[in-house]
């Protein structure tokens, strides 16, 4: 049985959080607890699943902001992003606010990533890649055996994340995504962190920023 996954659409950003599951541990992972934490939970419990951990992908309130009420009730360790993202989940609390979201406290992590490190679910391994530009600390998931990238907010179909945002870089961005993620197969699969699927060929080929 392959890795399984449900795009789950939360928050008023439209931010895909993703569960992932081993179908045969029933071990599971949520990547990127933006809000709507009792849904979330509906979805893990409809399915039997043992959610092991939250992954993060960086530090913006619509991928971290549910984080604090999740863990709250049901404890689990929460797995980067990078160092650099500290500042923004300092700053949940007012930023949270500032768009009506449910206001988050601020958190530090169970641990942080750093390039290169790999992380398990199940019989599964994702290798850990720092794709600064979105965000200084963003952090992206992949899984070699199963041609499949968890990317938040750095690749989209036929875009890729903004930069206009503080300590964001273009080049930066540009640069990671070339050398990091074009570098992959084809027909690897990628999660973006709003919208739809894409693939690592088609971005190749079409995508007008790369």
């Amino acid at each position: 049985m392959p890795l399984c996954f449900e795009i789950i659409t939360v928050t008023p950003f439209r931010q895909n959080c993703t569960l992932l599951w081993d179908d045969e541990t029933k071990e599971a992972v949520f990547t990127d607890v933006g809000g709507d934490v009792p849904y979330l939970f509906d979805e893990a419990d409809r399915r039997g699943l043992n959610v092991r951990a939250i992954w993060l992908t960086h530090g913006h309130l619509d991928h971290a902001g549910g984080v604090v009420e999740f863990t709250a009730n049901r404890p689990v360790p929460v797995i980067g992003p990078h160092r650099e993202d500290a500042f923004l989940l300092e700053q949940l609390p007012q930023i949270t606010a500032q768009f009506g979201f449910p206001v988050s406290p601020a958190f530090e992590p169970s641990r942080w990533l750093e390039e290169g490190e790999t992380l398990t679910l199940g019989g599964y391994t994702f290798d850990v890649l720092h794709i600064p530009g979105h965000t200084p600390g963003h952090v992206v998931f992949h899984c070699a055996a199963e041609k499949l990238l968890v990317a938040g907010d750095v690749l989209f179909y036929e875009t890729v994340g903004r930069t206009d945002f503080p300590r964001s870089s273009h080049s930066d961005l540009i640069r990671n995504i070339r050398e990091k993620l074009l570098i992959l197969p084809d027909d690897t699969r990628v999660i973006a962190g709003h919208g739809h699927m894409t693939d690592i060929g088609h971005e190749r080929r079409f995508n007008p920023f790369l």
